[in-house]
């Protein structure tokens, strides 16, 4: 496994092409970007290539459930992949959904949503493939967080160009066990997120600014991975176990200077993979 990280991670106001080249410094071996337009995408694939530092996954939002229609979703996303072509990330992440809208959330299940949400990733998946593109669903957004249901997502879609973005943090967003739910899906993944969380129990008082609330009430704050609940280690000895031998991506959501955050779990994840 080798550690990248996510153009998310980086909390001051620099420009794309900057936090390539500080990735770079940092000692990563390579980066993955949010959602940029198509001239940016073409800078940074210049700068990349320049630098000789690959950018590996291009990461955006999306939601089949609450957009005009579920083909007018998939063509937008059609966009998105070229977008990634450009970039020369052979892998783009994208959401499912975050639920119905709020009129139909009360009596709408997820087995409901998963046709809906199969036909567009499944119509994106068919466009990627065309383009060189590997795309994925990661566990994110509530609705689409648990690992049960990111499974039953892969196995919908069902084509050799889908499979998960195993975010190994985000389990804890739908209260699951973040080791048991990264087993669940090790096998369906294409790529990593390694984030880490301080977790305080929902039945005790608000601790403040920087937390927010699990879909069960517990109050949740991004960390310095290593520094906080997520047993990072373990989760990593699952996916390897599993054979994933790809790129883990720090995802840093944690309130301390994000340089040095990033500094820290860089030297902790270098740590934690030869020994997982």
């Amino acid at each position: 496994m080798q550690i990248s990280v996510s153009s998310y991670s980086f909390k001051m106001k620099n420009t794309p092409v900057e936090r390539l080249r500080l990735a770079k410094e940092l000692g990563f071996a390579a980066i993955e970007f949010t959602e940029v337009d198509m001239e940016t995408a073409q800078r940074l694939r210049e700068e990349s290539e320049r630098l000789d530092f690959p950018i590996v996954c291009y990461t955006v939002g999306a939601d089949f459930l609450r957009a005009e229609s579920v083909e007018a979703e998939a063509q937008r996303l059609y966009s998105q992949v070229d977008i990634a072509r450009t970039l020369g990330a052979h892998l783009m992440r994208h959401d499912a959904s975050r639920g119905f809208q709020p009129f139909r959330a009360a009596h709408a299940s997820f087995a409901e949503a998963l046709p809906l949400l199969a036909q567009g990733c499944r119509q994106v998946t068919e466009y990627a493939a065309e383009k060189s593109v590997i795309t994925m669903v990661e566990n994110h957004g509530y609705f689409c967080q648990d690992s049960e249901r990111v499974a039953a997502l892969v196995g919908a879609v069902s084509h050799p160009n889908f499979g998960a973005l195993a975010d190994i943090g985000n389990f804890l967003c739908a209260d699951e066990d973040p080791a048991l739910a990264t087993g669940n899906i090790a096998a369906l993944a294409l790529h990593v997120h390694a984030k880490d969380f301080h977790v305080k129990p929902g039945s005790g008082d608000d601790p403040g600014k920087g937390w927010f609330r699990s879909r069960g009430g517990n109050y949740l704050r991004g960390s310095i991975i290593g520094h906080g609940n997520v047993p990072v280690r373990q989760c990593l000895g699952n996916l390897k176990r599993a054979g994933y031998n790809g790129y883990v991506s720090i995802e840093f959501e944690g309130m301390e200077d994000c340089v040095e955050a990033l500094r820290i779990g860089r030297e902790n994840l270098e740590r934690f993979i030869p020994s997982a």
